[in-house]
């Protein structure tokens, strides 16, 4: 998942937390009769709510970005791996090469 996405949901998260912590708020308003502790009471919980949500989805775009991270940095070592081997194969051949042309080289003086 890219980084985008993750976070386009880290988002979509924290503006739900927002809307629940809005509706509880509306809902105050508009239960006037409610006694004002049991009121508190549930913003209080619906703003809990909405946080614990909003850590729920960072933990899990962060567990995701980590996971992706880890995908690169070892396709990057086997991608290392492999440019070292060819690196090597093509010093053997320079080698060889050189030696060839420093004999033919000696040979034809």
């Amino acid at each position: 998942m890219a980084k985008n996405e993750i976070l386009s949901e880290i988002k979509k998260a924290e503006e739900s937390a927002k809307l629940m912590v809005d509706e509880a708020i509306e809902a105050k308003n508009k239960q006037s009769p409610m006694p004002g502790a049991e009121a508190r009471e549930i913003l209080k919980q619906a703003e809990i709510d909405a946080h614990k949500a909003a850590q729920d989805s960072f933990k899990v775009g962060e567990e995701k970005i980590l996971e992706e991270r880890d995908k690169i940095v070892n396709d990057g070592e086997k991608n290392a791996i492999a440019m070292s081997q060819k690196a090597q194969a093509n010093i053997d051949k320079s080698v060889n090469y050189l030696v060839q042309e420093f004999e033919r080289a000696v040979l034809n003086e």
